[in-house]
């Protein structure tokens, strides 16, 4: 290789890449359609009465691991927001038995959370009674219900549960003839949807 290919080269490997001009317009065509599909969106929100609105709960809970392996959960901290994201309930809750795995990156629990030394954390009962309050005779939302349900030790109605998780519309093809559907990560459908 003679020194000018290797100065090309290296000219190349420094230059600023510009994106093309098919990506930028691919980019605007899907920034235009979410925009209308948000605007749509919002106003069939705002076309709901307030009596339907309060019918509905959001909620999801982190949880860290317990046990040699750290693979046992345990409920760590619980949230719940009405329709409007007003939050009703955010509380970190104690954990008894000896934490092997915070999962941090994924919960952002940390040590100092759940600490029974901790004052402003709920016992898990206490927190348990005060989300079975908030979650009579609402219909629930969330992604994942299931775990959630299962780490507060409480059952919803069937026919009062909107689960993002099994919702056909969201979930993803899979398998050789792609008939089989599975959940998608709820990063990937707030992205999809929302834009965030």
């Amino acid at each position: 290789m003679t020194t000018t290919t290797k100065k090309k080269k290296k000219a190349k490997k420094n230059s600023p890449s510009f994106p093309r001009i098919n990506d930028l317009l691919t980019q605007h065509a899907a920034n235009q359609k979410l925009a209308a599909k948000l605007a749509k969106q919002t106003s069939m929100n705002d076309a709901l009465p307030p009596s339907e609105k309060h019918r509905h709960i959001a909620i999801d809970c982190e949880m860290v691991g317990v046990g040699t392996d750290g693979k046992k959960s345990a409920l760590a901290r619980a949230s719940a927001v009405d329709w409007d994201g007003t939050i009703l309930l955010d509380a970190f809750v104690r954990v008894p038995e000896r934490v092997t795995d915070f999962r941090t990156f994924v919960s952002g629990v940390r040590p100092k959370d759940i600490r029974v030394t901790n004052d402003a954390a709920l016992d898990h009962e206490e927190c348990r009674s005060k989300m079975e309050k908030l979650l009579q005779d609402k219909v629930l939302v969330g992604h994942a219900l299931k775990n959630d349900l299962s780490a507060l030790m409480l059952t919803h109605p069937r026919e009062h549960t909107r689960d993002t998780a099994k919702y056909k519309p969201f979930m993803r093809a899979t398998g050789r003839s792609g008939g089989k559907l599975r959940p998608r990560k709820l990063r990937d459908l707030v992205y999809e949807e929302l834009g965030k």
